[in-house]
């Protein structure tokens, strides 16, 4: 994410990372830098983790109930999201490319039950598609089948055109992110999260009500798939804001005033209200 000199939202940003500058380039997906995580930080996420889930269920009248949810991307948003949706109660099956078998120790650590791709939505009410937009294509055919019906699929994704993904020509002629994402596994889809630090997603929750509440933009056309994205965000200790129909979304892509902000639901609302539907070119093949 391009906010003063931080790293790009939804991909690479860990919970109480170091950051070491680099040449902007360097890496193929991580522009202007990486981060790494400190030796022990492991024992800190689930002390966080804990705590913030135990203030939540003590607190928090839970809209959504328990329910299983399928995320396919075990990187830092899917990794944080599993920490805190098992810690909720929910069941939870999370895949990435390379095989349940390097989830051995997020599995131990949350709960969770590691599974391919093919197998991750299976049964799910709710899947969370956080992965770098130019693997989408290759999901595997039929991967939303053995869902519930009526299944809710979360896009967290953005386009990292020069340092990730290379040029995808459709987004690059104005078609939302999200809206290309949705054409491609053949399902709708709701944009959340792609415009949040990984870290909040452990250590910014806090109770409905409270002031200064950190507020997400959320986009969708089913109005009751999108409540249920809204709830389920609602219950991770975040408010919302409605950006409207997946049209939409444009307004909280990279580079946008929404994207990384960190502020409450006005705050939300009013960068939204300011976005501009022209992609600057940084981000831009």
């Amino acid at each position: 994410m391009q906010h003063g000199h931080r790293l790009q939202v939804g991909s690479v940003v860990p919970f109480l990372s170091l950051y070491v500058p680099a040449a902007a380039g360097s890496h193929p997906s991580l522009p202007r830098g990486t981060f790494f995580q400190p030796p022990g930080i492991g024992l800190r996420i689930g002390e966080l983790v804990e705590r913030q889930d135990g203030i939540a269920l003590r607190r928090h009248h839970r809209k959504v109930g328990s329910m299983k949810i399928g995320i396919i991307g075990a990187g830092n948003i899917g990794g944080n999201l599993t920490r805190r949706l098992t810690a909720l109660g929910h069941e939870v099956s999370v895949a990435n490319s390379r095989g349940p078998q390097t989830l051995t120790a997020l599995a131990e650590e949350t709960g969770a039950t590691p599974v391919t791709v093919a197998e991750a939505a299976r049964g799910a009410r709710v899947v969370v598609v956080t992965i770098p937009v130019k693997a989408v294509p290759g999901l595997p055919a039929g991967f939303l089948d053995g869902a519930t019906e009526g299944v809710v699929v979360i896009d967290t994704g953005n386009y990292y055109p020069q340092q990730r993904d290379g040029r995808i020509t459709a987004i690059e002629d104005g078609l939302p992110e999200s809206r290309w994402t949705e054409e491609q596994i053949g399902h709708p889809v709701i944009k959340a999260f792609n415009g949040t630090y990984a870290e909040d997603i452990l250590s910014k929750p806090l109770p409905k009500g409270s002031p200064g509440r950190q507020a997400l933009p959320v986009a969708g056309d089913d109005a009751a798939a999108k409540q249920t994205v809204r709830d389920l965000i609602d219950e991770l200790g975040f408010d919302t804001v409605d950006a409207g129909g997946l049209d939409e979304s444009w307004r909280q892509q990279p580079g946008t005033p929404v994207y990384g902000n960190q502020g409450d639901a006005e705050t939300i609302a009013k960068a939204l209200a300011e976005a501009s539907p022209e992609r600057t070119a940084e981000w831009r093949a």
